[in-house]
């Protein structure tokens, strides 16, 4: 349907609602709102159309259950983390590690690349959207002062949750996703370590350029109670936030259940360890409060782009531009592919290419996963762990506030695939 009615107002719906995403600073209006309007309204206009014709509506109704499946998948995965996360921050997990930090006197510029590289080795265990949400909340509860610090600090743990991400099989949604479909070996995924790891450091040294000087301040004697002290079962949640990434991990590849059914598991561990809380020490984590303080507004910012961009592939435009592959070189085509999941999510970007299953050999399978997987940090919105620190840092961290260091994000890009040219195609090692 891209050339009817219903496909041009739909694609021009999900252009305006980009534009209005893209200037979210200027117009004022949160990124879920108009994203959810766009990705409601295409679906009700193809139902609209359907209706209109009289045509069978049981591909459209198999297609949003479909859908509901793919946005439950992140949703709930998402709402599982940002609760644990909620729950350290309650039991004063964050506020301890930023006593430490602060204890040595570590400068602005030390501080950026601590957070940097522990975002880059922690993505490919615990995923890059749950490492970035953790080291966002460091970062705030380090310096939530000292804007210029924290958008630069932001942007470096997105960069550098993306890359790490991108050479571990469940680093990323999309890596699993190309893991599970069998178009790479574990191993394979691994070489791509190189090219995401020197991709990153470029962005960062180039970034770390602007971190300003100075140090955030010490905490005072009287604060230093309360932030050293971590209430009880906060290490105890810890380790049951390990355990349910690792649930979450072994049910899609073991049991092949959806990761988010690992998730929910350990949200009910989470529920029934408060409760041992309560009733053996009468400490109150406040699990309803947790979730209630969940960013819902990222969650449905998710929603809505999930199910406007399900939308126009339903209408035949993901197919459309997936045929390129068939006219134009593929390496070629997956670099461009992750400088497009910057703006359209990578998740259901690497969906379609994966429903389109171009003929390709496993290195450019390894390629559009390592560009699709760095590409998303060009843009803050372009990936789940930039989404996720939107979230976190809410006025702080936006669209335009990553904008205006793209550059940087850029030739970090660019230097990961050649990088990649270098080790697959020239020197051959690619396991």
């Amino acid at each position: 349907m891209t050339n009817t009615l219903v496909g041009y107002t739909s694609l021009l719906l999900f252009t305006i609602a980009y534009l209005i995403i893209t200037f979210e600073e200027r117009t004022t209006i949160n990124k879920w709102k108009p994203a959810l309007f766009a990705g409601t309204l295409i679906y009700v206009l193809i139902a609209i159309h359907y209706a209109y014709y009289g045509l069978d509506t049981t591909p459209l109704k198999n297609n949003i259950h479909h859908l509901i499946v793919e946005i439950a998948s992140i949703y709930f995965f998402l709402f599982v983390a940002m609760t644990y996360i909620d729950s350290l921050i309650e039991r004063g997990i964050f506020e301890a590690l930023k006593y430490k930090l602060l204890k040595k006197g570590y400068t602005y510029q030390k501080l950026f690349w601590i957070t940097g590289f522990i975002a880059f080795f922690l993505s490919p265990i615990a995923d890059n959207l749950t490492t970035a949400l953790v080291l966002a909340t460091v970062l705030f509860t380090l310096e939530h002062r000292n804007k210029e610090f924290l958008v630069l600090g932001a942007i470096n743990i997105v960069v550098a949750a993306n890359a790490g991400g991108a050479w571990s099989p469940f680093g990323d949604i999309t890596t699993l996703m190309v893991w599970t479909a069998g178009k790479g070996e574990f191993g394979e995924f691994l070489f791509l370590f190189p090219a995401s790891f020197i991709g990153w450091i470029v962005t960062a040294l180039l970034l770390s350029r602007f971190v300003p000087k100075g140090s955030p301040s010490h905490p005072t004697n009287s604060d230093k109670c309360k932030i050293r002290c971590i209430k009880k079962g906060g290490i105890g949640i810890i380790l049951l936030g390990m355990i349910t990434i690792a649930l979450a991990i072994t049910m899609h590849q073991v049991l092949h259940l959806p990761a988010f059914w690992g998730m929910m598991f350990g949200l009910a561990l989470l529920g029934l360890y408060s409760n041992y809380l309560r009733r053996k020490y009468n400490e109150h984590i406040g699990l309803y409060r947790r979730m209630a303080e969940v960013e819902n507004d990222t969650l449905l910012f998710f929603f809505g782009l999930l199910a406007a961009v399900s939308g126009l592939a339903y209408l035949g435009y993901i197919a459309l531009a997936a045929g390129i592959y068939e006219t134009t070189n593929p390496y070629f085509v997956n670099i461009i592919v992750g400088v497009v999941s910057a703006i359209i999510d990578n998740v259901p970007l690497m969906f379609a290419i994966l429903k389109a299953n171009p003929t390709m050999d496993a290195t450019q399978w390894m390629l559009v996963t390592l560009t699709a997987g760095i590409g998303g940090s060009l843009i803050s919105f372009g990936s789940a762990a930039g989404i996720g620190v939107m979230g976190k840092l809410r006025g702080i961290y936006t669209v335009g506030s990553h904008l205006k260091y793209t550059c940087a994000v850029a030739l970090g890009y660019i230097m990961s695939v050649a990088i990649f040219y270098l080790q697959f195609e020239i020197l051959g090692i690619h396991g």
